[in-house]
This record gives structure tokens, sequence and C-alpha cells, in this order.
């Protein structure tokens, strides 16, 4: 649980919130909840790692074509 106390009883309001939302980046918690919204069926590790090598060189592709000036 993130909590967030007021320092010397004069902080504002919006640092404070400024402050929480910062600790609640950090913590990873939206992004953990944002992946568990939907269900995901359990692939197999060499499945996964074949799939974000694939991913990682259509990015590259994706970035030298935009250098190129052709996208």
């Amino acid at each position: 649980m993130i909590e967030v106390t007021r320092k010397d009883g004069k902080e504002s309001a919006e640092n404070m919130l400024r402050r929480f939302n910062r600790r609640v980046q950090q913590s990873g918690l939206v992004l953990a909840v944002k992946q568990g919204q939907y269900f995901e069926k359990p692939i197999s590790k060499r499945e996964r790692r074949q799939k974000a090598i694939v991913r990682n060189q259509r990015k590259a592709l994706k970035i030298k074509r935009i250098k190129l000036g052709q996208r």
C-alpha cells in the first residue's frame, strides 16, 4: 500500500498528489494491473522468445526506414 503524508503541514495538495503519482509509477502497480486486465493464454518460453525476436527485428526495420526517409 502506498501512503503519502503531508510534509511539515504546509505542503499543498497538488504537491502531495504529484508525489503520490510518482510513487505509484515507480512501484509498477499500474503496469501490473494493466497486464492482469485481460486473460492471456500461457505460451512456452521458446515461443515467447521467438515472438520477441521478430518484434525487435520489425522495430529495427521501422527505425531504419524512418532514418532513410522512406516512411
